[in-house]
């Protein structure tokens, strides 16, 4: 076990996340949650604390997977949107369905560095470093699949807002069309 971090039985990921570590102790599957500024420990597997943050967050990890599926295209170890609202945006390093996957937040990654043909050094944000075993180039395709999913996101609603823009105009020309208007204190008939 690790010395000197705090156990938590119930955790959410959150905007300071920065990487779920899953390791083993025993017979059990524990997380080293390391955030910005704190670090924990887990009782939990990754992919628990995961779907947990899904849930917590109002969807589904399937649901999240499947929004993932449909901005682009991409299912297999799949990046997903933990919550939109706070921009968690994670992936996973391996297939979630493997114990030794890690869960990496894009947005806290300053750097990555190969070590050797199976293991890259991530250097986060707030000077962090850990040796993560997946290749360097693997690592830089997850990276760039979750800021594509980013980008998408983020496409759809700016271009949902500008439908919504669009319509509000359209209802208040409608409507200034059809209603009497009030000026210098006299009404004023309508001009249609």
């Amino acid at each position: 076990m690790i010395e000197n971090v705090e156990m938590i039985e119930e955790y959410e990921m959150n905007p300071q996340t920065m990487i779920l570590l899953p390791f083993q102790c025993g017979t059990k599957l524990y997380t080293r949650i390391i955030e910005f500024y704190d670090e924990y420990v887990s009782p939990h597997p990754p992919i628990d604390i995961v779907r947990k943050s899904c849930e917590y967050f109002g969807s589904s990890y399937e649901g999240r997977r499947e929004g993932t599926k449909r901005l682009t295209g991409i299912v297999y170890k799949a990046p997903i949107i933990i919550d939109s609202h706070t921009s968690i945006f994670s992936f996973p390093t391996t297939s979630p369905s493997h114990s030794n996957c890690i869960w990496v937040c894009e947005k806290y990654v300053h750097l990555h560095e190969r070590v050797n043909a199976k293991m890259t050094n991530v250097i986060f944000k707030n000077g962090q470093s850990f040796h993560i075993p997946i290749s360097a180039s693997s690592f830089g395709t997850q990276r760039a699949r979750t800021l594509t999913l980013t980008g998408r996101f983020m496409y759809a609603i700016d271009e949902m807002k500008k439908k919504e823009k669009h319509l509000l105009e359209r209802q208040t020309n409608e409507l200034e069309k059809k209603t009497n208007y009030w000026v210098d204190g006299r009404k004023r008939k309508n001009r249609v």
